[in-house]
């Protein structure tokens, strides 16, 4: 019997600039997969596979079928910028790019000391 695995490889990459979420999505279209952000910064990525094999010759006609969902819910950082988010696939490795915000430079001041 045919066996697909729906546990998926998932990766998350930060840099000063980005957060940078991936998953290994072998075998599936970006048609199937699901990349949704909550109000409360949280990314979910998910999406269910099917997969059909048949075999037909002189003795025997065989059909297997297989399918199974995933989800993966990332909690995201304070810093990133929820309205500029992106998502692509390419070779079945789906990557979101989610830019933080820009971080504010820190201000030394001198305070007179009366007295």
């Amino acid at each position: 019997m045919f066996r697909t695995s729906t546990a998926k490889r998932f990766s998350s990459h930060l840099n000063p600039e980005t957060v940078i979420p991936q998953a290994d999505l072998p075998g599936l279209k970006k048609e199937e997969v699901k990349v949704e952000i909550e109000d409360d910064r949280v990314l979910q990525i998910s999406g269910e596979m099917m997969f059909e094999k048949e075999d037909n010759n002189d003795t025997c006609h065989r059909l297997e079928r297989s399918s199974g969902k995933f989800s993966r819910r990332f909690r995201l950082p304070e810093n990133v910028k929820m309205d500029e988010v992106k998502a692509s696939m390419e070779n079945g490795v789906l990557t979101v790019t989610i830019p933080k915000l820009q971080a504010k430079n820190s201000e030394t001041r001198s305070i007179l000391i009366s007295g």
